[in-house]
């Protein structure tokens, strides 16, 4: 018999200490996927907490856990705590958190496309590791709901944006509302519709009254993407430059009426990563391209991926090369890189995973074990993405290096670089540790 189902279930994980060079465990079983935001966040001098999926690694009755891992920096340790149990071994039910003005933290999940419902839950005030009772909310009857991006905005009273996928079966990109801090919900509308099946979007906002989307057309395996961005302000869908398109409500009627950042072609095929803005507000933008499998059959291309990173200055995009991405994580999903990901407090910094030197993109070979391995790399730009300075985060592995994610500098100045250590089969088939390897101020390495 399990014991706390459904209620908080917590167990505190032993760790290196936080001066560590090397990164801290902070679950043994754990997975995300990308499309949901944020996952982590550093909460104050030193918690952070993060979201996943497990995947009943060592423990099947943790298979399908949706679990919040809230780790102390001063004692190097993490509380793991249950927040659903058994939701459904798919990574795609990750949740996604949002801490309120008084201090509680509200989260949002959901199964990967099988439901109407979301579900959220509200902390304790200033205690991450106690939460209150399971609540659902349905956008529609039809709904089938996954992903979960959560972002409040105090210039229109602090209402709360859930964007999620699959209003009405959509399978398009939508979003629902709160104007009491997440206590009740109200249904919005698609936001993109497409020729393709699914848009994908990431999302940034400047935490005060606009959010940015990075986006395609659909899910690249199902059309050749190009790269979108619209920005949403003051109830309207803008282009970049912040001219009006047409209101939130209404959504776009195609995604090329928003601001195309790269052009796809079958042997082009692009796949947003990434999103966030520099210190004067503009967005700065990450993605993945799948080179020269235009004749290829699925499951038979994703031996070149590729990273790109652009900039928005204001009246126009640049777009640059940044790295090779290696190849394809599995057959069947050709378009499934490590993933980049951009530092929040400086967008000249990227970090990001290839099984590929990123410089030359000849297969990366562990001295360790003589086997190709995804690696972490920090990537560093002083000129906007033209040229590109790279170190390694990890190196000669025995175990796969992915999905990097690093959160906003909290009070004090820390943050961690975060990621996922092991083997990754499929979305619902992984073998994984959530790792962090904390960075503390003045600290952009990694390195101490």
């Amino acid at each position: 018999m399990r014991l706390f189902a459904i209620a908080i279930a917590t167990v505190l994980i032993a760790a290196a200490p936080p001066s560590s060079t090397q990164p801290v465990v902070l679950s043994d079983d754990g997975g995300w996927c990308w499309f949901q935001d944020p996952r982590a966040i550093v909460l104050d001098e030193n918690r952070l907490i993060v979201g996943s999926v497990a995947n009943g690694r060592s423990d099947p009755d943790r298979k399908g856990d949706i679990e919040a891992l809230v780790f102390d920096r001063a004692s190097g340790k993490t509380t793991r705590v249950e927040l659903h149990d058994r939701l459904g071994a798919d990574d795609h039910n990750v949740p996604a958190f949002l801490v309120r003005p008084d201090g509680r933290l509200l989260t949002f999940y959901a199964k990967h496309g099988a439901e109407a419902r979301a579900y959220y839950r509200i902390s304790e005030p200033n205690d991450p590791t106690r939460w209150g009772p399971i609540r659902t909310f349905e956008p529609s009857p039809k709904t089938r709901l996954t992903y979960s991006n959560l972002y409040r905005l105090p210039a229109e009273n602090g209402r709360v944006y859930d964007f999620f996928r699959g209003l009405n079966a959509s399978f398009k990109p939508s979003y629902a509302y709160s104007d009491d801090e997440g206590e009740t919900w109200t249904t919005g509308s698609v936001i993109i519709r497409s020729p393709a099946a699914r848009p994908y979007v990431r999302y940034a906002s400047d935490g005060r009254g606009s959010i940015h989307l990075l986006y395609t057309e659909g899910h690249p395996k199902d059309f050749d993407n190009s790269l979108y961005h619209v920005v949403y302000r003051d109830g309207q869908l803008r282009r970049s430059d912040g001219t009006p398109i047409r209101p939130l409500a209404e959504g776009l009627n195609d995604p090329a009426e928003g601001v195309r950042i790269f052009q796809g072609d079958a042997d082009h095929v692009a796949w947003c990563s990434d999103i966030k803005l520099d210190a004067d507000k503009r967005p700065v933008a990450v993605y993945s391209v799948q080179v020269g499998s235009g004749d290829a059959p699925p499951g038979k291309a994703g031996d070149d991926l590729r990273y790109r990173y652009a900039r928005f200055d204001g009246e126009r995009w640049a777009d640059e090369p940044l790295a090779f991405a290696g190849e394809r994580l599995y057959a069947g999903e050709d378009d499934y890189s490590g993933l980049v990901s951009i530092d929040p407090d400086d967008v000249r910094v990227v970090y990001f995973s290839t099984n590929a030197d990123p410089e030359r993109g000849t297969p990366l070979k562990s001295a360790a074990d003589g086997k190709r391995h995804y690696e972490i790399f920090r990537g560093v730009t002083d000129d906007g993405g033209a040229s590109w300075a790279f170190e390694p985060i990890t190196r000669d592995s025995t175990a796969d290096n992915l999905r990097p994610i690093i959160p906003a500098r909290g009070p004090g100045g820390w943050t961690a670089l975060l990621w996922l250590r092991g083997a990754y089969r499929a979305y619902t088939d992984y073998d994984q540790e959530v790792v962090a390897l904390p960075l503390g101020v003045g600290d952009p390495s990694g390195r101490r």
